[in-house]
């Protein structure tokens, strides 16, 4: 397959910050690529890197097999749609997409045939004539997606796009996005905090924190094998709950530091008496007869959404764990958990890197 943009050993300092350390990442042409993690940990920092915004302190970037290190961002060709739409307010919608063309001297005509083209496409045919304030935050950010898509770029950097949408906006605009790069064959690289946004657009997430790429590949992947903790704490919602244990004698078996618990059998030997995270997702707790193998929990919290309910018990630590539709559970209650063994992830409590399935 090939590649459209290759990051190899990129490295950003902001003076003594290290912003960025030892990236390395390939994007084949037409993929749909997220970088997630919490503020701070040098998405977009990446993104503007790519687009030749910030300098590279070391590395090398090359998009469609030319070496883009000192290149500058014209020369790039390169499409960004940022987060404040950046559209020129005394513009109309046509003129603000057909800008671009105008700059490199494209007729009138086809600069306007072109930009009728786009608006096809993207639903603004209607709204040519209007000026940004006269638009929704969804119309803007159509237009700001049409202003990139118009130019044909290499390919097309989305920074944090929805973020300044209401929440049934942003999924609306996920679907039109996705949507928009499957027509177009695109290659796409868009920056989120939103695990959701990464999990249900890209076809290759990349997770980072602290300026380190912690864990990337397909959504699903890194959802069933998270390489760490912060992964697996990530990736998810509600988060997967962690519960202290330890390895018994055996080396076999999974003690969890929890009231009521038994001795539970593992598939994989492990150092008798090492201290270890279990892992185990909301959704892969159930409500287990009191003869079963689990461990006993009061509920402190129910939280209905109609669909789901979400039920925190009071422990150190909290756990949480889901039931669908309405449940009859009730603050006070306790009740007996239990897991399958395929569905726990355990990592090192020192390391917190993952231990099942090594």
């Amino acid at each position: 397959m090939t590649q459209q943009i290759e990051l190899s050993g990129i490295n950003k300092y902001y003076g003594a910050y290290h912003a960025l350390r030892d990236i390395n990442l390939s994007i084949p042409k037409g993929a749909f690529v997220a970088l997630v993690g919490p503020s701070g940990c040098g998405k977009s920092t990446l993104l503007r890197s790519l687009a030749g915004l910030e300098t590279i302190s070391s590395g090398d970037l090359v998009i469609a097999g030319e070496r883009m290190n000192d290149m500058p961002p014209r020369k790039r060709d390169l499409a960004m749609v940022f987060q404040s739409y950046a559209l020129y307010p005394h513009m109309t919608v046509e003129q603000n997409l057909t800008y671009s063309l105008r700059i490199k001297g494209v007729k009138k005509a086809q600069a306007k045939k072109a930009a009728e083209e786009v608006a096809a496409i993207t639903g603004l045919s209607d709204l040519l004539h209007r000026y940004p304030r006269e638009l929704s935050g969804g119309q803007r950010q159509r237009v700001a997606m049409s202003r990139a898509i118009i130019r044909h770029p290499k390919a097309f950097l989305f920074d944090e796009p929805l973020s300044n949408l209401d929440a049934a906006l942003r999924v609306h605009m996920r679907k039109e996005i996705r949507a928009l790069h499957d027509r177009l064959g695109a290659t796409s690289v868009y920056v989120t905090h939103d695990q959701v946004e990464a999990m249900t657009m890209a076809d290759h997430v990349v997770i980072m924190r602290a300026g380190v790429i912690e864990q990337q590949g397909r959504p699903l992947d890194l959802y069933d094998r998270p390489a760490n903790r912060f992964v697996a704490g990530f990736i998810g919602s509600p988060a997967m709950n962690f519960i202290p244990a330890k390895i018994g004698e055996n080396g076999r078996s999974l003690v969890l530091d929890l009231p009521g618990t038994q001795m539970l059998d593992l598939d994989l030997a492990l150092q008798p008496g090492r201290e270890v995270l279990v892992g185990v997702r909301p959704e892969h707790l159930v409500i287990a007869p009191p003869d079963q193998l689990g461990f006993d929990v009061p509920i402190v919290a129910i939280e209905s959404t109609g669909a789901t309910t979400f039920v925190t018990t009071q422990t150190s630590p909290e756990i949480v764990f889901v039931q669908n539709g309405r449940s009859s559970l009730q603050a006070g209650h306790t009740v007996r958990l239990g897991f399958a063994l395929e569905n726990v992830h355990i990592f090192d409590a020192a390391s917190e890197q993952r231990l099942s399935g090594d």
